[in-house]
């Protein structure tokens, strides 16, 4: 047979795909789709690293005790807890693709004139895409609570979870340990902001307790110690690197598929 006429149908079939995704979310909205995509794909990926990191951040343990304690937990909870960062991440990381395009599609369009420098529009259309992302942080809040084993009799699920914190404490109660964070370099030297977090998400009801008083109660309950402070960075650094290295793959592929 001839090679090239092997290869046909096989184009063909990626450019029929094409068309139909061109056809049901357009040109502009495939970016969206395709981020979605490369979030879904990270997520189920790396959610077990994140459990042994949250376990880390939560009770300063080291990398073998936290895999312990999952291993401890059964294999059937190892991905208790996945839908929150997966509508979560789906969601934000395909706003971030998404409206990143669109805002410098938009931004461009207007400073063409003016003569501002492209990396200008651009950077402001990522600031504007990650801002977007904050609306859906109470999918973080919720995610933590059913990570911590200490809830797996409290909280049956996703959506379980979601009413009990909105009947019983309300709104505020989805946002509480919620603190601003910086990308990946800052995020190694303000590292314990995430084990603030982590502390403060994992309580429900009760008074909201500042971020300072939070990380002086952690930095005392583990002797004083700022390596304590620091446990997890090192695997919170790799996951992230990971991390972005499986979504921007992946979307890169997607978008040559589609």
């Amino acid at each position: 047979m001839d090679p090239d006429s092997a290869r046909q149908p096989q184009g063909n079939l990626g450019k029929a795909s094409h068309a139909v995704i061109e056809a049901k979310v357009g040109p502009r909205g495939k970016h969206y789709l395709c981020g979605s995509f490369a979030a879904f794909t990270n997520i189920i990926v790396t959610f077990p690293i994140q459990k042994v990191l949250f376990r880390q951040q939560l009770h300063g343990v080291r990398v073998t005790e936290a895999v312990r304690q999952l291993q401890r937990d059964g294999l059937g909870r190892l991905y208790r807890g996945l839908l929150p960062p997966l509508l979560q991440k789906t969601t934000t990381v395909a706003i971030m693709f998404g409206l990143y395009e669109d805002f410098s599609r938009l931004l461009l369009s207007h400073a063409r004139g003016s003569g501002a420098p492209e990396i200008v529009t651009r950077s402001t259309a990522a600031a504007l895409a990650g801002i977007a992302e904050a609306a859906l942080t109470p999918f973080e809040r919720v995610q933590t609570l059913l990570q911590d084993h200490r809830h797996n009799g409290r909280f049956n699920n996703t959506a379980h979870t979601f009413r009990t914190l909105l009947r019983d404490y309300g709104v505020r109660e989805c946002y509480r340990g919620n603190v601003l964070f910086f990308g990946l370099p800052l995020g190694i030297m303000f590292y314990p902001l995430n084990v603030v977090k982590s502390r403060a998400q994992a309580q429900v009801g009760g008074e909201f307790v500042p971020c300072r008083q939070v990380l002086m109660t952690v930095w005392r309950e583990r002797g004083g110690s700022v390596a304590m402070l620091f446990r997890g960075a090192t695997l919170n650094y790799h996951r992230s690197l990971l991390s972005w290295g499986i979504i921007n793959s992946t979307y890169e592929l997607l978008l040559k598929v589609f």
